[in-house]
């Protein structure tokens, strides 16, 4: 049975907040940095190897943003030459935790369009 829509129901706290999320997760790029930091990616050069496509700038605009919302650390090693290293904070880290159903739903659709004869998805609509 569906769920009942209350009137001010997308208009409270949470939807604002809910929003910016979906946004910020969705920017273009933003999930493969967040799949390639899961994957051992720590240097921007290994960011760059992993992610095909995506220029030096984008990438370096992308971690910037992931940073200053708190989802990605960026760590200065004094060394010569210096050296930068871009890990997953434990926010980045619970929410990669919490896309998970996400990415299990997704992998299903996928594997279920796969199978489902073409044309036969707009008769069902």
């Amino acid at each position: 049975m569906p769920r009942q829509l209350e009137r001010s129901s997308i208009h409270d706290d949470t939807c604002p907040r809910f929003q910016e999320v979906l946004e910020t997760v969705g920017r273009r790029w933003t999930g493969s940095i967040l799949m390639a930091a899961v994957r051992g990616a720590r240097r921007f050069g290994e960011y760059r190897a992993v992610i095909d496509g995506i220029s030096d700038r984008l990438l370096s605009q992308r971690l910037k943003e992931l940073e200053n919302e708190g989802l990605i650390l960026r760590t200065v090693v004094p060394s010569t030459p210096v050296q930068i290293t871009y890990t997953l904070s434990p926010l980045g880290e619970e929410l990669l935790e919490a896309l998970q159903p996400l990415v299990r739903w997704s992998t299903r659709r996928t594997a279920c369009k796969a199978r489902t004869p073409r044309g036969t998805e707009a008769a069902r609509a």
